[in-house]
């Protein structure tokens, strides 16, 4: 026999994931009702559905503009996502300024490591390899040393591998999160980040 689910119960899980309500009660019937199992049930599903969606093309969305309280930083983005229909959503809206903001507070250099230039990325390779601290280690497990380093180098230089403000999730996971609630691709196409005074 199904558990009956509270409707109460349903309502908590769409306001915790965002899913429909026909997915949120079948999620709770396949738990027991378990409201975790059921969040960790409902984003496997919506990472596979992201994952189908990523090689949609995305040429809509949004060229947006944030400037940091005082006027000293400024961020212009695009993102893009399927339809312009998805672009107005106050949703999608409020994802794009959480990207600006996030450029704005923890300056990317890339959007993401696959836009990262090859030559950039032997260069960087390079610069950790030469390190005394690595030289000095024994020379089997100096690569190994040196990926864990350039891993650290995307969490800061890349904007999907960084965390999204203070919590454990990473602007990357934001993203497929935002694409398996609105059912469309969504990528950060570009990025330019501005403080006053720079290089000068």
């Amino acid at each position: 026999m199904a558990t009956t689910i509270e409707p109460t119960r349903v309502k908590e899980l769409r306001e915790r994931t965002g899913a429909g309500f026909m997915d949120c009660k079948r999620a709770l019937e396949e738990t027991d009702g378990d409201i975790d199992q059921a969040v960790a049930l409902l984003r496997e599903r919506g990472l596979a559905s992201a994952a189908k969606k990523a090689g949609r093309e995305a040429r809509e969305g949004l060229v947006s503009s944030y400037i940091h309280t005082g006027g000293r930083i400024g961020v212009l983005i695009e993102v893009n996502c399927e339809t312009d229909f998805v672009a107005r959503t106050d949703e999608f809206q409020k994802l794009v300024r959480d990207l600006a903001m996030q450029v704005a507070g923890l300056r990317p250099d890339y959007a993401t490591i696959q836009s990262i230039p090859a030559e950039a990325v032997e260069a960087k390779r390079r610069e950790l390899s030469a390190d005394e601290s690595v030289q000095a280690k024994p020379e089997h497990i100096r690569s190994q040393i040196v990926e864990g380093q350039l891993k650290k180098w995307y969490q800061q230089a890349v904007l999907y591998e960084q965390p999204f403000r203070d919590s454990d999730q990473t602007v990357g996971q934001l993203v497929t999160d935002a694409v398996a609630r609105i059912g469309e691709n969504i990528r950060v196409r570009r990025f330019v980040r501005y403080e006053l005074g720079e290089e000068l």
